[in-house]
């Protein structure tokens, strides 16, 4: 089995010290030790039977060329950054340099030199179109259309502390219009300092300049200043910003100008929500506006919102679900004094359309009612019988097209890790006897592979075939890794697919590792009512689950697991 790393992870160039069960940070004599335990499995000289010795000997070239490179400071510096292709390809330093201070800082030099290039070249455009539509105007014969508004806006690093934003807008309501175009360069003074000089040309042409600066860990001030060029007019404008919490923000800002206002206002961002709310007091005006999103999944959200203020009352709710990586669809419903709506959104990148339907300007019980329970009754009708088919089809078609392609691959891969498997088996045994004898660690199953195939493996309607072929058993090798004190540690960032007996049962996708195992005689459990074990046919109660004589884990793949836990215990 070869070795080279995997690009599709998060952390890279790790298989190494998988190979060898130590930590990226392992000091010279933790590699060393760790060398040594695993040639006395797989020296082959310790096997007479030719095929024992055959796969001995393949094993055994993998330790020593692991231990080759992490050994040598100079190689494991160039392996750390570039994997094994910055070593198999005669990575081009430079000069020949010699001493590991020097490849370090000419390593260092060349990763920022790419990261400024990937700076140079970074433009992000971005832009919305509104289109406002009227139902009630239709009907009256005046066509559709209410309005039409359209932005603009790229945004471009020039340097690493210089960047520049061009924008423009365009907007139609009516017989009337008009329209803006912006210019913003901000400059980076330091890591906690940023000024930024603004001008525009339009309806509302003005010239101005705004900094803003980190006061401590926790809390920056913006203060800024900006000039009509049509009336003289100035705006001074001073905001605070803190961070109350890991999830949750507060902001004062304060405006003096011809349209003076304090307002208050907060936000928080959970994994699974996301809050915010605001208040404004302003000479001519006051308002309260707040929002609250629930994402349901990693592609579906809700959102409910409200305004209330000297400008109007409002209620909107709806929700939205990612179709692809980069777009999303959004349906809300409103209902203010100014008369009901449905909005539609798409986003598309930084690309936003959104079309505002005016359904009706009168608040009528009955009609409002039905344009809420109409569109989202025909949503989750549409989302059960066709959309959600759909999508499991795709996802269908997609993963099998992978199987098929990385069958030879999967199937190289098995048979090395079960010839790997076949020289740790004596050890293992004999440190799994030892342990139950102790009353210590013994893991009595664990699998690896596809995480959707680990939650659903026991279902009736899954193909047993098919799941079988997206996990491997990873028992033995787990008990071989307990060390002499009875316990086991798998390294924080390191793929687990790379550890010795074990191998990537599905390329490209999301994996775990299932692990079930005793300790000390007793009884445990996991801290879900409802769970699905290894290899049965049916899914076990909390009362079943107390009388097993074992703990239960799932851990991701890259995630540090150290067994035994007391939060594994109840």
């Amino acid at each position: 089995m070869p070795l080279a790393d995997d690009k599709s992870g998060a952390p890279n160039n790790r298989e190494l010290y998988a190979l060898l069960h130590i930590s990226p940070e392992a000091t010279d004599e933790e590699i060393r030790k760790a060398y040594r335990q695993w040639a006395q499995i797989y020296h082959p000289d310790k096997y007479q039977a030719p095929h024992m010795k055959e796969i001995a000997t393949e094993n055994f070239q993998r330790i020593c060329e692991a231990y080759e490179i992490l050994c040598d400071q100079n190689k494991r510096q160039i392996y750390d950054i570039y994997g094994m292709e910055g070593l198999t390809s005669g990575l081009e330093l430079g000069p020949k340099l010699n001493k590991v201070e020097e490849i370090k800082e000419e390593l260092e030099r060349l990763r920022r030199q790419k990261e400024q290039e990937k700076v140079l070249a970074h433009v992000q455009p971005s832009g919305s179109i509104l289109a406002n539509l009227s139902w009630p105007q239709f009907l009256e014969g005046d066509g559709i259309m209410r309005g039409m508004a359209m932005a603009s806006e790229v945004h471009s690093k020039m340097s690493k502390h210089n960047a520049i934003s061009l924008g423009g807008n365009l907007a139609v309501n009516g017989n009337s219009g008009g329209g803006a175009a912006s210019v913003v360069l901000r400059h980076q003074m330091s890591s906690v300092s940023s000024v930024e000089f603004m001008g525009s040309l339009g309806l509302r042409a003005l010239i101005g300049i705004q900094t803003s600066r980190q006061l401590s860990l926790h809390s920056t001030a913006t203060m800024g200043f900006a000039m009509s060029l049509r009336d003289g007019s100035i705006n001074l404008s001073n905001t605070w910003t803190r961070q109350l919490s890991e999830t949750t923000n507060g902001n004062i800002e304060l405006i003096l100008g011809p349209e003076s206002s304090i307002g208050v206002g907060w936000q928080k961002k959970e994994q699974k929500s996301a809050a915010s709310g605001e208040i404004k007091i302003g000479t001519g005006s006051f308002g309260a506006v707040g929002h609250y999103t629930h994402r349901f999944s990693s592609k579906s959200h809700g959102r409910i919102a409200g305004r209330v203020g000297s400008s109007g009352l409002e209620l909107e709710v709806g929700g939205g679900r990612k179709i692809s990586n980069f777009t999303t669809i959004r349906m809300l419903y409103t209902i203010g004094l100014q008369g009901i709506f449905w909005k539609f959104e798409l986003h598309r990148g930084g690309q936003k359309l959104i079309v505002p339907i005016l359904l009706s300007n009168h608040l009528n019980p009955v009609f409002a009612s039905g344009a809420l329970v109409i569109p989202a009754s025909l949503y989750f009708t549409l989302k059960k019988f066709i959309f959600k088919p759909y999508y499991l089809r795709r996802e269908k078609q997609k993963f099998l097209e992978n199987l098929e392609k990385t069958r030879d691959q999967v199937r190289e891969a098995r048979a090395a890790a079960e010839k790997a498997q076949q020289l740790l088996q004596n050890v293992a045994n004999r440190k799994r006897n030892k342990q139950l004898e102790m009353g210590g660690l013994v893991v009595t199953k664990a699998v690896y592979g596809n995480r959707k195939a680990l939650t659903t493996r026991n279902r009736p309607e899954e193909n047993v075939d098919e799941v079988a072929s997206q996990i491997i058993d990873v028992t033995l090798p787990l008990n071989f890794l307990i060390d002499e004190s009875g316990q086991l540690k798998l390294h924080d960032g390191v793929k687990k697919s790379g550890i010795m007996g074990f191998c990537d049962p599905c390329p490209g996708e999301p994996k775990q590792l299932y692990v079930e195992y005793t300790y000390g005689g007793n009884k445990y459990e996991v801290s879900h009512l409802l769970i699905y074990l290894p290899f049965t046919s049916s899914c076990m109660d909390i009362s079943q689950m107390l009388m097993m004589d074992s703990r239960q884990a799932i851990v991701d793949d890259y995630e540090e697991f150290i067994m035994p836990q007391e939060r594994h215990k109840i």
